[in-house]
């Protein structure tokens, strides 16, 4: 089995659901008390969050490639970094931990692909739904259309990541925001929804959308599981 080097606290609340649902993963593939190999690095989500809104990206990359580069050094054989914002700096942090980065994206593609679906919404942080790194593979590698909410619900959801569920704060009233988010998008065409934010299904859950709603964390856990007992 191979050892899988997490990227988390970004934030923890999330890492502590990859953990959780990695281990699921392969107790139920290998079954007796198997779990995974594990190694996990989390951040002071602070010190990220303030990289963030200054835009110092560059830093955010060699940060996280420096302490990829420590989990190899300990014995990991890949990385998972526990957040889909995160992924703008993946080519940086491959390059400096000299480890491949399982991206969150193609876990996403795939799923999408694997339902059949042409076009996706796209919910996430600010910089996930305004910027293309993230659209941008999801078009080029798997051929789908994403949608993005538009500026103002953009804003609206990123205060809700930043502000509440970052925090461990899930709120009603923030769910029925989502969902008039998520409902504009599936007006424009979308014909399932990705929750690009490792935080958003807190909030969100299936039954709330009537279109199919993908989930990166549960995605991209599995992808983590597959990968390391390949």
């Amino acid at each position: 089995m191979k050892t899988i080097g997490l990227i988390g606290g970004i934030s923890w609340n999330s890492t502590a659901l990859y953990y959780k649902l990695i281990n699921e993963g392969v107790a139920k593939a290998l079954g007796g008390l198997h779990s995974a190999k594990v190694l996990i690095y989390s951040f002071d989500f602070e010190e990220i969050e303030k990289r963030q809104s200054s835009g110092d990206w560059p830093e955010l990359g060699e940060m996280l490639g420096e302490r990829g580069k420590a989990l190899k050094g300990a014995g990991a054989d890949f990385l998972v970094i526990c957040a889909n914002t995160m992924h703008k700096v993946v080519d940086q942090v491959e390059a400096t931990s000299g480890l491949e980065v399982l991206h969150i994206a193609d876990a996403a593609g795939e799923a999408i692909k694997k339902a059949g679906l042409k076009s996706v919404g796209l919910l996430g942080t600010r910089f996930t739904m305004s910027e293309d790194f993230y659209r941008r593979r999801l078009e080029e590698k798997f051929g789908i259309e994403v949608l993005v909410p538009e500026k103002d619900q953009q804003q609206v959801v990123n205060s809700i990541i930043y502000d509440e569920l970052c925090r461990g704060c899930v709120q009603d009233a923030s769910n029925w925001a989502c969902q008039l988010v998520i409902d504009n998008l599936v007006a424009r065409g979308a014909e399932g929804i990705v929750l690009a934010c490792t935080e958003l299904p807190m909030l969100i859950k299936p039954s709330d959308v009537k279109v199919p709603v993908f989930d990166t964390v549960k995605l991209h856990a599995e992808a983590a599981v597959r990968r390391a007992i390949k």
